[in-house]
């Protein structure tokens, strides 16, 4: 018998939002950083090789893996256009009017053959408190191994609290931050209503664009 399709919210590894941070089903910690882009193909060659060189060490400077995400999303512009066409039936300027309409009709034919989009750009800054314990418990056995005393019982090996996490990813979160800003870019971490937003907008893209329409 077939079996039947997960669910969305069984694919999504997340399992709740606490302290502006997603906490994963395995006990896991996301911080999720907003960062703004680079315009790089507008800078000057060697710009661009000092912006290259800049990532790379940022990139080279982390003690921790991170992920980067770009989310491109349909920016639907029907109100803008309705608006325009407003403007154009009040105006009294023939001239100006007429105007108004050919620029109404240009960004109308622009839009139907090619869509414009918004890209965003997130680093999503991990902590998993349980690669801690598998260190823990390699030592012992590296150490049992060679007839060497057992390591120090320590937060790790008796289970970190999520205090303890969550001061451990607001460390990573910082130190992706000023890496971040040495290079130009700005990040700021999304708070819980943006994060439970963002989730919302990828799991139900054709949704959210028309909402977007009726609006």
């Amino acid at each position: 018998m077939p079996q039947a399709p997960l669910s969305t919210q069984e694919l999504i590894e997340a399992n709740r939002i606490e302290r502006d941070a997603v906490i994963l089903r395995g006990g896991g910690l996301r911080r999720i950083l907003l960062v703004s882009g680079l315009n790089f193909e507008l800078r000057s060659e060697d710009e661009q090789n000092i912006a290259l060189a800049g990532y790379q060490n940022f990139l080279n400077g982390l003690d921790f893996p991170i992920q980067i995400m770009i989310h491109s999303r349909k920016i639907n512009i029907d109100d803008y256009i309705e608006e325009l066409g407003a403007t154009q039936a009040g105006e009294k300027n023939q001239l100006l009017a007429g105007l108004i309409g050919e620029y109404r009709g240009f960004i109308a034919s622009l839009v139907a053959h090619n869509p414009i989009m918004e890209k965003k750009f997130f680093v999503v800054v991990p902590y998993d408190p349980y690669f801690a314990d598998a260190g823990i418990a390699i030592l012992r056995a590296v150490g049992a191994i060679f007839g060497r005393k057992k390591p120090p019982a320590d937060t790790a090996e008796q289970g970190e609290s999520l205090d303890a996490s969550f001061v451990k990813l607001n460390e990573r979160t910082e130190q992706a931050i000023a890496g971040l800003a040495q290079i130009g870019l700005r990040a700021v971490p999304l708070m819980k209503d943006e994060l439970v937003e963002l989730f919302y907008n990828l799991a139900n893209p054709e949704t959210v664009e028309r909402r977007a329409k009726s609006e």
